[in-house]
């Protein structure tokens, strides 16, 4: 398999909750993206890119270091809930084309993406995040559960 670059888009972005404990000191660059053609979920607590026509996603680029390469990719699938073929999946780890936002490059990276059945139900009653970027979210004012 070719390395290769992972967009990431909610905890895992610089300042995310994630970022340390998976990729600090496993990259040798961090840069930013945006993933077309999706739509931006919240979710409990990290969120949801949908492969969908839309407002696009807004994340970074990251390149991992060639020696930490396998064992991230196998702990960001742990992380993300992904096992190859399984319909409890979360998230599918896909190869998607990211815009890189320094010069507009087209680069194919690693995406996780909403696995079928999450993607039907936030369609159906998910809370899509204005402009794509989760960072930027604000907080839902209903008190409903999720």
């Amino acid at each position: 398999m070719t390395p290769l670059p992972f967009f990431v888009y909610g905890t895992l972005r610089p300042g995310g909750v994630n970022h340390g404990p998976f990729l600090r000191g496993r990259t040798l660059r961090e840069e930013p993206g945006r993933l077309r053609d999706a739509v931006l979920y919240d979710g409990p607590g990290y969120p949801f890119a949908v492969e969908d026509p839309g407002p696009g996603v807004c994340g970074e680029l990251v390149t991992a270091l060639p020696e930490a390469y396998p064992g991230l990719l196998a702990e960001l699938d742990r992380l993300e809930q992904y096992t190859p073929g399984d319909p409890r999946n979360l998230y599918e780890r896909v190869a998607r084309e990211v815009v890189r936002a320094a010069d507009g490059a087209a680069v194919r990276a690693w995406v996780y993406v909403a696995a079928p059945a999450v993607a039907a139900r936030l369609r159906s009653r998910g809370r899509p995040v204005e402009g794509g970027d989760w960072f930027g979210r604000r907080p839902d004012p209903s008190p409903r559960s999720r």
